[in-house]
């Protein structure tokens, strides 16, 4: 019996990257793992492939976020597979602009911003209030945030950190509201992660200057991987996180110290 057996969780953005991570882990803890994707068919089946050979139970779930009617299209998939629901994580998020670059505040246009605010903030918003009856007493919700909300401010990831520091307040707001049914929000807040989304400049030998400074941010002077975050999720999932809600963890490696 694993932990979180009997559990239903649904991971958004759980196909690839830190999601994948969380979804695998939760899935080798006992629970049924709806891994939610936008696009990436095959990243979802891939991981519902993995976690169901390591012995555990998974199902796709596809959305896409950002766009009108996403979380009654999310929840309409949902429930086609799973009744109720124990652990949600908010994970799906994007951190640059519709042309896929990075780009300080005079350089952000109205589309960036309503885009990535549609995508990390609106989003998990709806989600989780078209959730909440689906999500059982005593269950989880889990955020994730990131470590720019409260730590060295960069100016290409001026809106990125914005979309973030709502969510940080949701998390809080939350769970007052949400306490009296013993549900609790809390928010996980990663630093720079080896994942496919940081790889343009974060692997192979090319960028061994960029792999050298973000060793040198964590004492533990190393570069996080994706198994990090979702260890960290885990624990706030499973019974044992029963007395910690409302918290922002720092997830960074120590970076803000």
């Amino acid at each position: 019996m694993g932990a979180l057996s009997g559990k239903t969780a649904l991971v958004t953005g759980g196909s690839r990257g830190i999601g994948r991570a969380i979804s695998q882990r939760l899935g080798r803890d006992g629970a049924r793992v709806g891994v939610h994707y936008g696009r990436d068919e095959a990243a979802a089946k891939e991981t519902v492939s993995e976690i169901e050979a390591a012995g555990g139970h998974a199902f796709a779930v596809r959305a896409e976020l950002g766009v009108p009617g996403d979380a009654e299209a999310l929840w309409s998939a949902f429930d086609e597979q799973s009744e109720g629901l124990d652990i949600l994580v908010n994970n799906a998020g994007i951190n640059k602009a519709l042309d896929g670059t990075l780009k300080p505040i005079g350089e952000v246009t109205v589309e960036d911003f309503d885009h990535l605010f549609a995508v990390n903030t609106k989003a998990p918003f709806f989600i989780v209030q078209q959730g909440l009856t689906r999500l059982r007493d005593g269950g989880r919700i889990i955020n994730t945030s990131t470590g720019l909300t409260r730590g060295a401010a960069k100016p290409e990831l001026i809106t990125y950190a914005m979309t973030k520091g709502a969510i940080d307040v949701f998390t809080s707001t939350l769970a007052k509201d949400l306490g009296r049914r013993g549900i609790t929000v809390n928010a996980v807040a990663p630093g720079p992660v080896d994942t496919d989304m940081n790889a343009g400049w974060l692997r192979g030998e090319t960028n061994t200057e960029a792999q050298q400074r973000v060793r040198a941010i964590s004492p533990l002077g190393r570069i996080a991987d994706a198994t990090d975050i979702g260890d960290i999720v885990a624990f706030l999932a499973s019974d044992d996180s029963r007395w910690v809600t409302g918290q922002w963890i720092d997830a960074t490696g120590g970076a803000l110290l």
